[in-house]
């Protein structure tokens, strides 16, 4: 009790009567009952009635990192591949050709045999010759020392190559120049003029990691772009093929690919004359994802390379369809489409894909 308060009650405020000092006694106990609930106990406010109660606090998102602002496009970031979950159908993208290697657009699906792990599908949900599709690009171009003497060159003919691709609003693609390390000079936009920049800010110089390019494109990149509906994904590799500098092989580079469902379009910048050993890792990585290896006998071929790449990329097929047996435990699964007619069409999609994984 305050000095204040103890003032107020002596021994003079009680009355000598002992029933009157008893009563002033006990109005003094209540007083100072009273006056100690109200110091340590303040009145609380009346609690809301149920359905006017606050609502329970919401966890805020983490700050988005440096890398996803730099996007044009707002790419989903974090370590590990997201793979979707929920779903068991299956989108392939795959291109025909007839003997002479010529494209051909005008086939139906009853021309074609689909095989899902070694069984039919249950169902074939959708089939189209699409050639309007929207398309996620990657572009890696070997900017190591190996290949300084054509690399003017080959940086045109990829601009080139760009700015007939990529349509405004509808397709999306970035740039990697690769050395030692992968470099992102141009995230995902469908800004053809900084695309353009991005391919003219690489310089060559040290040594190859090929592998680790491609592995960190899909990985990265394409796996964490979202895809509003169907859209196709292709990388399109500019390099010699060696590689001497990877943290990751190249089955691994190429199972990667497979995650994302990109195919990877070579163009090798060996001029030699003759195929060398990056020559046939070129091949195995387009073959292995449904894409095409090409060998320019000349530097200036490069460009009518790319001229290839685009009008296939135009004119493929689509077909989406529902697996037998599926089970999302995260195994391969091969695929294999082929023409009726084989003698006379072959058929060139990715190998197979990874199912999701249940959670």
């Amino acid at each position: 009790m305050n000095n204040q308060i103890r003032g107020m009650f002596t021994r003079r405020t009680f009355p000598k009567n002992s029933v009157a000092k008893w009563a002033a006694i006990s109005l003094v106990v209540f007083v100072m009952r009273e006056w100690g609930v109200a110091q340590a106990s303040p009145a609380a406010s009346p609690s809301p009635p149920p359905s006017a109660q606050s609502p329970a606090p919401v966890l805020q998102a983490a700050p988005r990192s440096a890398e996803q602002n730099s996007t044009d496009s707002g790419a989903e970031n974090g370590d590990l591949p997201k793979i979707r979950v929920g779903t068991n159908e299956v989108n392939v993208v795959f291109t025909v050709t007839d003997r002479h290697g010529r494209r051909v657009t005008d086939l139906k699906q009853a021309d074609f045999r689909i095989v899902d792990d070694s069984k039919p599908p249950t169902e074939i949900r959708s089939f189209h010759a699409e050639t309007n599709l929207p398309l996620q690009v990657g572009l890696l171009i070997d900017a190591s020392s190996s290949v300084r003497d054509r690399f003017k060159f080959e940086q045109e003919s990829a601009i080139e190559f760009l700015n007939q691709t990529v349509r405004k609003r509808y397709d999306l693609a970035f740039v990697v120049g690769f050395d030692a390390t992968p470099e992102v000079t141009q995230n995902f936009t469908d800004d053809t003029e900084k695309l353009g920049r991005g391919v003219r800010e690489l310089r060559p110089g040290g040594g190859t990691a090929m592998y680790d390019a491609i592995y960190y494109a899909c990985r990265d990149k394409l796996l964490k772009q979202p895809q509003n509906g169907p859209t196709r994904r292709a990388i399109i590799l500019l390099s010699d093929g060696e590689d001497n500098q990877s943290h990751v092989t190249r089955e691994e580079a190429i199972e990667m690919a497979q995650r994302a469902e990109a195919i990877i379009y070579t163009i090798s910048t060996n001029v030699s004359g003759t195929k060398g050993a990056g020559d046939k890792v070129l091949e195995r990585m387009a073959d292995a994802t449904g894409g095409r290896p090409f060998f320019p006998f000349q530097i200036r071929d490069v460009s009518n390379a790319f001229a290839e790449i685009q009008d296939e990329l135009r004119s493929q097929y689509a077909v989406s369809y529902k697996p037998a047996d599926f089970k999302s435990d995260g195994h391969f699964r091969t695929i294999e489409i082929v023409a009726n007619d084989r003698k006379n069409f072959r058929v060139r999609a990715r190998r197979g894909y990874y199912a999701p994984v249940a959670q």
